[in-house]
């Protein structure tokens, strides 16, 4: 078989596998059947990078609710005021958070003009976070615990809307950016954004077939390029850019471990008019650390429990690490593959629950968190190719199979070193579970390099519906609902 149809069954193979596991292969996105009709608390990714205009601080992203139509109205998505929102932080590897940031929103309506009562979002062009026409707004407060003291950071904070069309928001991009607050040497932003996440997710559940690959899959169509099944979808954002030295425990400790969460209250009631009351003490019900670990590695059954989990218990799960499904179905889908291991699969257990060693490992105790080195300058997005500094989608793993360590310089700022909005995640995690680490981690941690294995992908390489900002909050502006792209298509005439 020639190399090009042993990687396309290599990607139908991972594809279908991940498939039949019950995951969808997006970052966070429905991952687990009881928060998939929670969107609101649904924490669908997590990002934290060394900010690349001030290496002195670090940006921690995290999205929440889940694949927003943008022409949704009049019930617009909004943070729920009944949810805690949380970004933790740990320093000194024991998977316990030592520095937490809680989010908390609350809601104004108001009436129209003349105060009559109107069905919609605003009642006029919106020109500023306060506007009077915007009817329903919402503010957040932040709150920051450290060593035992909480201190609330700021209140009343205005939340950036959802953007509706031209007529109700003249001038978005200036409204958005607004909603960029400074708090002392922090920055902070909620409000809706662009749904970072790439992915081919229409292939993917066809029958896992990957378009670049169409011709060689079980029931061939022809061959095309990937198309990115979250495109044109909005997620509300929070985003705080923090000085390191406020994260880590010194300057020789430069590691921390950063985990999202959200929690409700154990018990809703609704009475009669429909109004609804949450009582009891706080539940975790969503949690993200590494990008797809709830998806493909954690059995269908004990997802939510996952959700619900501390970082401090994963060593339950570890199991599922060692043996991974996905690579026990490839084998069985595809005899051509040159076969990954299937059990002793150490390396995903110390890489992502443990980390890189000599690069973000944070000692013994085994938890899903996304290790930062915050002490690894972030790369130059001009640099070229074959330069260091150089930005790489897929950060270590080679871009295709003709690259070698004498042309290809490490991107160490890359996933699985924390995760900046382009890194391709996707592609990099299919690579692993497929032992296809790629010729530069094979030279530079002694990691398998299985060919074809380390050129499988789902064709979609970049968030190509939206551009990324140069400065914080970096993730892209929202599509507007009255020219999202979502409605395109053939005449139906």
């Amino acid at each position: 078989m020639s190399t090009r149809s042993r990687a396309a069954a290599l990607g139908g193979a991972v594809v279908i596998a991940l498939t039949a596991t019950g995951g969808a292969l997006a970052s966070s996105h429905r991952e687990a059947p009881l928060i998939a009709g929670d969107p609101a608390a649904d924490n669908t990714d997590l990002y934290a990078f060394v900010s690349p205009d001030d290496p002195s601080k670090v940006t921690i992203v995290a999205n929440y609710v889940p694949l927003q139509e943008p022409a949704g109205g009049p019930n617009f998505n909004l943070f729920d005021p009944a949810v805690r929102y949380e970004l933790h932080v740990d320093n000194n590897g024991d998977a316990v958070d030592d520095v937490t940031y809680t989010f908390r929103f609350k809601t104004i309506e108001k009436s129209g003009k003349d105060g009559v009562s109107s069905f919609l979002y605003n009642g006029g062009p919106v020109t500023s976070l306060t506007d009077p026409d915007l009817l329903v707004r919402q503010t957040y407060s932040v709150t920051r615990d450290k060593g035992g003291t909480s201190t609330e950071l700021a209140s009343a904070l205005p939340t950036v809307p959802t953007n509706i069309g031209p007529r109700s928001m003249p001038d978005y991009e200036a409204l958005a950016a607004s909603g960029a607050q400074s708090i002392g040497s922090r920055k902070v932003f909620a409000g809706t954004r662009d749904d970072a996440f790439f992915v081919d997710l229409g292939s993917i559940f066809d029958l896992g077939g990957l378009r670049p690959f169409n011709t060689l899959h079980a029931i061939p169509l022809p061959t095309a390029a990937g198309v990115d099944g979250v495109a044109g979808y909005n997620t509300n954002t929070i985003a705080i850019q923090i000085p390191i030295t406020e994260l880590t425990r010194d300057a020789q400790h430069p590691v921390i471990g950063v985990w999202a969460a959200a929690s409700r209250k154990a018990s809703k009631t609704i009475d009669t008019y429909g109004k609804v009351k949450w009582s009891g003490p706080w539940v975790q019900v969503s949690r993200l650390g590494n990008p797809l670990i709830n998806e493909v590695v954690i059995p269908r059954q004990l997802k939510d429990y996952w959700n619900g989990q501390a970082p401090k218990n994963d060593r339950q799960f570890e199991k599922y690490y060692l043996a991974p499904e996905v690579a026990a179905l490839e084998k069985g889908l595809y005899a051509a593959l040159d076969d990954p291991a299937t059990t002793g699969r150490t390396d995903l257990s110390l890489i992502l629950l443990q980390g890189v060693p000599g690069v973000n490992n944070t000692g013994s105790v085994k938890a899903d968190l996304l290790r930062l080195n915050t002490a690894i300058a972030p790369c130059t997005a001009d640099a070229a190719d074959d330069n260091a500094g150089a930005c790489r989608r897929l950060g270590v793993f080679a871009e295709n199979a003709d690259d070698t360590t004498s042309s290809y310089t490490a991107d160490l700022a890359a996933f699985p070193n924390g995760r900046r909005l382009a890194d391709d995640v996707t592609d990099i995690e299919l690579r692993a579970i497929a032992e296809g680490y790629g010729p530069v981690l094979n030279s530079l941690f002694g990691l398998p390099n299985r060919a074809p294995n380390n050129i499988v992908g789902d064709g979609v390489d970049t968030n190509a519906d939206a551009t990324f900002l140069t400065s914080f909050p970096y993730i892209a502006l929202p599509h507007s609902g009255y020219s999202h792209v979502h409605h395109a298509g053939p005449d139906p005439s």
